[in-house]
């Protein structure tokens, strides 16, 4: 299945569209919220593994609808070395269909759902991560890019 297009700032106001990566394998990640505990893990996680992630060719990309003064405190906050995209009026998140309702407490509401999608360097959605493990997401995505490289 074909991913679809985007264009969206990060923290430093920079557009970044799918198409900049053709060629690359990219991990697109969607997360509710700067600066909450499961994000800020999954961030570091990435944060981390950028190096032997970059090695085999692939570009991370976080996105959710904070702003972008809010990713570029998220950024500083967390040495993070990747892009955080905005997406404020939901528009790509819902593309990939990211939001939806969540319980929390009994209660009901509508927000960024945590999910994640490798892309194939010809664009193409190669594997969906419905439910993500925070502290252990940025291993298991590099272990299934180098599968699908063997």
């Amino acid at each position: 299945m074909k991913a679809p297009l985007f264009s969206l700032p990060d923290q430093n106001n920079k557009i970044h569209s799918l198409a900049d990566y053709k060629g690359k394998w990219v991990v697109l990640y969607f997360y509710p919220k700067d600066n909450t505990p499961g994000c800020i893990r999954e961030a570091c996680g990435f944060r981390d593994k950028l190096d032997l992630l970059q090695k085999n060719n692939i570009v991370v990309l976080g996105v959710s609808k904070d702003s972008v003064e809010s990713h570029k405190k998220f950024v500083e906050q967390y040495q993070l070395n990747f892009p955080l995209l905005s997406d404020s009026d939901l528009n790509v998140i819902k593309a990939y269909k990211a939001y939806g309702i969540k319980e929390v407490v009994f209660k009901n509401f509508e927000t960024v759902i945590r999910k994640t999608f490798i892309i194939s360097p010809e664009g193409e959605i190669k594997k969906e991560y419905p439910k993500v493990d925070v502290l252990e997401h940025a291993e298991e995505v590099l272990h299934d890019i180098k599968a699908f490289n063997k």
